[in-house]
């Protein structure tokens, strides 16, 4: 019997080969609480660098298995995801007690408010954390099902061919690569932290940029010396005038 850690790139490639890729990256790209702890980059890379085989030791994956398996499970994984944010996804977000989940939430509705369904839905994928809860706060919001299904399926294809093509490159032009395996995982995990830092300094910035409120003391002190003056000496002349006025 087999001991797998799906949270484990190694353990689920030597598990389940391509089939794992398809598995683990479908339920990274839609299935909103389970999939959010699952590798997604860092499932991807490796495997590419297992596609690449060298004089001495054979590839241990196919190629085009890895690549076939990887775009099928996010594509499909995206789908499911939207389908699963159209029906009920907002009620699941806030049941949700894990504030990195809701964070992302967060993150992933103003990205699709500041870029538009196409640009946020292929930057999203390259997003660690945020691409798993894209597609369900997209169905949630009500995005047509037409240009989300064209956009994700864009930026999934791009993602996970990109990431496997970039380990297949690494594999076949450095002899035993793939002996450093935990060491290429943890630079695809600080290289895929990049984008979450530049969007934390970018909120930094702004926040420091919007203008301070006014306090309510100042605007309510003039109103109050304007309404509660008191008459000055060049009143007095019209009150005796039209006193005097009356008195005749």
């Amino acid at each position: 019997m087999i001991a797998v850690n799906p949270l484990d790139s190694a353990s689920v490639l030597a598990a389940f080969g391509a089939l794992g890729v398809l598995a683990v990256i479908f339920a990274e790209s839609g299935l909103l609480v389970f999939g959010f702890f699952l590798p997604g980059d860092t499932l991807l890379f490796p495997a590419g660098v297992l596609c690449a085989g060298t004089a001495g030791q054979p590839a241990r994956l196919a190629l085009w298995q890895v690549l076939l398996c990887a775009a099928i499970g996010a594509v499909a994984g995206g789908q499911v995801g939207y389908l699963i944010g159209r029906h009920g996804g907002r009620a699941l977000l806030a049941r949700s007690s894990s504030r990195r989940v809701k964070g992302a939430a967060a993150r992933a509705e103003d990205l699709l408010a500041r870029y538009g369904y196409g640009k946020a839905l292929v930057i999203g994928r390259f997003v660690p954390l945020l691409r798993t809860v894209l597609h369900p706060v997209a169905g949630a919001l009500g995005v047509p099902a037409r240009p989300f299904t064209l956009w994700q399926t864009v930026g999934g294809v791009l993602w996970s061919q990109a990431l496997v093509l970039a380990g297949f490159t690494l594999g076949a032009s450095v002899p035993a690569v793939d002996d450093y395996l935990l060491l290429l995982v943890a630079a695809v995990v600080v290289l895929s932290m990049l984008p979450l830092l530049v969007e934390a300094r970018r909120r930094r910035r702004e926040r420091r940029a919007e203008p301070e409120p006014e306090g309510p003391a100042d605007s309510e002190g003039s109103e109050g010396s304007e309404g509660d003056a008191e008459p000055g000496p060049r009143d007095e002349p019209q009150r005796r005038d039209q006193s005097g006025h009356h008195d005749r």
